[in-house]
């Protein structure tokens, strides 16, 4: 595993929309990101809207990656398998991600996003690519 600072510290515009901060690994080796779901992000129902929610999903699987792969390499995501579980609240959200498989080329990350409660609001499995960086 890398020293994950510099991409945690240089947010791209998205990132820094959904509030993204690194947090580091738990002591099962997962790595933590926490989100911060603003009221701008409601749908009608007054709860996070899905694309949100999958975005700080594919954001989580993606620095969970970087800290896995040495500093000349990066990912792009192939595919996001989400899943929905119950509502999510404007506030604070964690991720949850690991590893779950890796090759030369591609990885699989698994994550969860836990709302401030302590409740799974949604998971998602990312297949992801595996590039130098240019």
């Amino acid at each position: 595993m890398i020293d994950v600072t510099d991409a945690a510290a240089n947010l791209p515009p998205g990132a820094q929309l959904l509030g993204r901060e690194w947090i580091g690994f738990d002591e099962s080796g997962h790595a933590l990101i926490r989100f911060q779901a603003q009221p701008a992000f409601t749908n009608r129902h007054g709860t996070i809207q899905g694309g949100f929610l999958a975005a700080m999903l594919d954001s989580a699987t993606g620095i969970c990656a970087l800290a896995d792969l040495s500093p000349d390499l990066t990912v792009v995501t192939r595919s996001l398998d989400t899943r929905f579980l119950k509502p999510a609240a404007v506030g604070e959200i964690q991720a949850r991600a690991r590893v779950t498989e890796r090759t030369e080329r591609d990885m699989v990350v698994q994550a969860e996003l836990i709302d401030a409660e302590g409740i799974t609001v949604a998971d998602a499995t990312a297949r992801l690519r595996i590039l130098a960086k240019k």
